[in-house]
């Protein structure tokens, strides 16, 4: 069976990035122990990042206080700018399907 979560040949691109021996270990045997690859689990984080899932959210925003990557007036601005984002969906309450529609009636209307 084929693993949902491979992008398709002529669609993939390749990250890399460095880390110790020992915390690589540590990664292989905890997604072992979870019965999932190292790239399904990358996939998978980055899905969550991607999708602005709330528990990835807050477990990167302590990351960043805890390391100190960014200063706490940056973090206060992307808090802000999340919260009205937020906001803004909550108002108008539309799902992907809804705006693709929106862009098919106006593409009808207006012969684009």
């Amino acid at each position: 069976m084929r693993d949902p979560t491979i992008p398709l040949a002529d669609d993939r691109k390749k990250i890399m990035f460095y880390d110790s021996s020992d915390r690589q270990t540590k990664l292989r045997i905890r997604c072992n122990l979870d019965g999932i690859t190292q790239s399904q689990f990358f996939r998978m984080i980055i899905t969550g990042y991607i999708e602005n899932d709330e528990l990835i959210y807050n477990f990167l925003k302590q990351c960043k206080e805890k390391y100190k990557i960014q200063g706490q007036q940056k973090r206060d601005k992307i808090d802000r700018i999340r919260r009205k984002s937020k906001e803004i969906d909550k108002k108008f309450v539309l799902e992907n399907k809804e705006i693709e529609n929106i862009f098919d009636i106006i593409e009808m209307e207006t012969d684009i």
